[in-house]
């Protein structure tokens, strides 16, 4: 007699989601807090390649964490499309494409990131070059990846905004949290096009912008990790 393996359920696969989103927000918001804005000086290239020598262990812990985070960021994009394909399958296959081309975009501007300690540092292909010179370079990367980061979360914000569409149609997930996701989304997508259309009041509104940013996919994650979702609920909408 052959048995049937058994499938795991929504809510568990829920639940790997939040955990993975959670190791997203911890890893990116280490990344961006923690590393780039301790090192980085905007204005100061020459303090940002002191910085970056005297942190190295610091930068490479950042930027491992968040090439991690880019892969668990993949595993994401396709357990949400198995958990919300049954309510719409092509926004949610919409929403981890977009999600996926996020991705490809950050890990690219990742290399110019990592450049920055190649650029500091005294490997021989760099030794002709002045210092000074090595130092505007390694500042111009880092900013080449801030360039990089924006355009991806122009992608997210779209992912964001399907999300909330199948979050508040679902009927296994709080509306709430649909609507939380899609403010969200509106919010990253304002300030890509302000850092890129209106420098000026992309400074104006950030960090600010990105506090119901963080509240809505926090909520998220926990709730995915938490609660998981309505597997009744879900299963009748699957059979649907």
């Amino acid at each position: 007699m052959i048995e049937r393996t058994r499938e795991p359920s929504p809510r568990h696969h829920a639940r790997i989601c939040g955990a993975l989103y959670l190791y997203i927000i911890a890893a990116g918001s280490f990344a961006e807090i923690f590393v780039r804005s301790r090192l980085v000086v905007p204005s100061d290239a020459g303090a940002t390649a002191r910085n970056l020598v005297g942190s190295e262990a610091l930068f490479r812990v950042g930027f491992s964490g968040e090439l991690l985070h880019l892969a668990c960021d993949v595993a994401v994009a396709a357990l949400l499309y198995a958990l919300l394909r049954p309510v719409d399958r092509t926004v949610s296959l919409l929403a981890a494409f977009m999600r996926l081309a996020c991705d490809v975009v950050l890990a690219v501007a990742s290399l110019s990131h990592f450049a920055a300690l190649r650029l500091v540092g005294s490997s021989l292909p760099l030794a002709a070059v002045p210092p000074d010179q090595r130092h505007a370079l390694a500042l111009l990367a880092m900013r080449l990846h801030g360039d990089g980061y924006a355009i991806s979360l122009v992608f997210f914000g779209f992912a964001c905004l399907a999300l909330g569409y199948l979050v508040a149609r679902s009927g296994f997930l709080p509306r709430t949290l649909g609507a939380l996701l899609g403010i969200a989304g509106g919010c990253y997508l304002a300030n890509s096009f302000a850092y890129f259309l209106a420098p000026a009041v992309a400074g104006a509104i950030f960090p600010a912008i990105f506090v119901p940013v963080f509240l809505a996919e926090l909520s998220f994650a926990l709730w995915l990790l938490v609660k998981g979702v309505d597997s009744p609920s879900w299963a009748a909408r699957a059979r649907a």
